[in-house]
C-alpha cells in the first residue's frame, strides 16, 4: 500500500517513533523548574497542616479529660506546663497521673490558658472555669481552643 506522497505506510510510522535527547532534556528541565516553584507552597501547606493537627490533638486531650471525668465519676485535672511543653491529665483528688501529652516536637506554642494553668473537669462533665487557650503554629498563625463552663471544647 502506498501513501499519496509515494512513501509506504510502514516507512512513515517507523521514522516518527523515537524521542531525541534534546526533547527529553527540555521536558526534564521544565519539570525541574515547576518542582522548584512548588516547593515553598508545599512547605507552607505542611506547616499549616502540622499546626492544625497539633491543635486537634490538644482539643482531643481536653475532650478525653471531660469524658473520663464523667466515666470515672471523679474530678480530673488538666495541667498546662508551658515551660516543659506538656499537658498532664491526672486525678484531681488522688493525684494519680493518667496521661501526659508532649507538644515540644509538634511545632506549636501554647500560651497559658486565660483561667490559669489548671483546668478541672467535674464528674458531671462541667468545667470548673471557662478558659481560652491560644495556640500558635510555626508560621505564627493563631488558633484558639475554648472550654466553656458546660465542659464543651470548641476549636476555632
Amino acid at each position: 500500500m502506498e501513501a499519496p506522497n509515494g512513501m509506504d505506510l510502514i516507512d512513515r510510522h517507523s521514522t516518527t517513533a523515537g524521542k531525541t535527547l534534546s526533547e527529553i532534556v527540555t521536558v526534564s528541565a521544565i519539570l525541574g523548574i515547576l518542582a522548584a516553584m512548588a516547593a515553598p507552597s508545599y512547605q507552607g501547606l505542611h506547616m499549616r497542616l502540622q499546626g492544625k493537627t497539633a491543635v486537634a490533638e490538644v482539643g482531643s486531650t481536653l475532650r478525653m479529660a471531660r469524658q473520663l471525668a464523667m466515666a470515672r465519676r471523679e474530678r480530673l485535672l488538666v495541667r498546662f506546663d508551658t515551660s516543659a511543653k506538656t499537658i498532664t491529665l491526672s486525678q484531681a483528688d488522688a493525684g494519680g497521673v493518667l496521661d501526659v501529652y508532649h507538644y515540644a516536637d509538634k511545632g506549636i506554642v501554647i500560651d497559658e490558658p486565660t483561667a490559669g494553668s489548671d483546668l478541672f473537669f467535674h464528674a458531671s462533665g462541667r468545667s470548673a472555669s471557662a478558659t481560652t487557650i491560644q495556640i500558635y503554629d510555626r508560621g505564627h498563625r493563631r488558633m484558639i481552643i475554648t472550654v466553656s463552663l458546660t465542659g464543651r471544647v470548641v476549636i476555632s
